[in-house]
């Protein structure tokens, strides 16, 4: 018992410390977005990478939760209640917009692009190519952290939008096969559906993105041990996202309702 505490302590403390240096980190990013010169070309690499590339993971998960997703409300809500399922889509445009999109295209880019930031950034500590930029008289802060953030809290919100539209259809797949026609699907989701579902999935999408952002890149300038340390780092970064992304859901969650968004 006493083993188990202490552990539990040391991860509290080593959690308590890396939020501190994420703070810090977050407003060297703040203080170095705007002073110049801009790298337009870096931050459009980045871009790239981080949501055009994406896509394929993001469709594919987002198609098949929209599938799941009305599959399984159909037969719960034909099973309670019959001729109810005529609500399905209702039911997955709001989840899908309000929730399921954002956190899980949220959760799929930090697994796939949150982990390849921190394991880059982390190679380059190891190596010392950051110590280099220093003698360059180049920031890395703003050389590497201010582009990735910048493509993250860009291209978060508009992968979120895609998956939204790729779920939304797959759940129509499945209605229109199993269940109702597409057309009262379409009405259904059309007579829920209002602007503030929509804007709160896309003001999720850009906190996830922020927060993939700086937790990637400060387990990468934090990466010490070589090679191990790399994906120890990787490791970190991946799991520090999942994290705070579901804690924040939460707080973004209550603030929304609060503003009635």
């Amino acid at each position: 018992m006493t083993n188990l505490i202490q552990r539990f302590g040391k991860f509290l403390a080593f959690f308590i410390h890396d939020m501190g240096e994420m703070v810090f980190l977050t407003i060297g990013i703040n203080r170095w977005m705007f002073k110049k010169p801009f790298d337009g070309k870096l931050i459009l690499e980045q871009m790239v990478k981080i949501g055009v590339e994406s896509i394929p993971v993001a469709v594919n998960t987002a198609f098949f939760t929209g599938m799941v997703l009305a599959l399984q409300s159909g037969y719960t809500l034909e099973t309670k209640i019959k001729g109810v399922s005529q609500f399905i889509g209702a039911v997955v445009s709001i989840s899908m917009l309000r929730e399921l999109g954002p956190v899980l295209t949220a959760m799929v880019i930090a697994g796939r692009m949150g982990s390849a930031v921190a394991a880059e950034i982390g190679t380059m500590q190891v190596t010392e190519q950051v110590d280099a930029l220093y003698t360059l008289a180049a920031n890395p802060v703003k050389y590497l952290a201010v582009p990735r953030f910048l493509a993250f809290t860009f291209m978060l919100p508009l992968l979120t939008i895609f998956a939204d539209l790729i779920g939304w259809a797959g759940g129509l797949f499945i209605c229109s096969m199993k269940f109702t026609s597409s057309t009262i699907y379409i009405e259904s989701t059309r007579s829920s559906v209002e602007a503030g579902d929509i804007m709160g999935g896309v003001i999720k999408g850009v906190f996830f993105g922020a927060i993939i952002a700086i937790v990637a890149c400060r387990q990468g300038f934090a990466t010490t041990n070589g090679a191990e340390g790399v994906g120890r780092a990787t490791t970190n970064a991946v799991v520090f996202s999942f994290m705070l992304i579901l804690i924040s859901d939460y707080f973004l969650n209550a603030v929304l309702i609060a503003l009635h968004i």
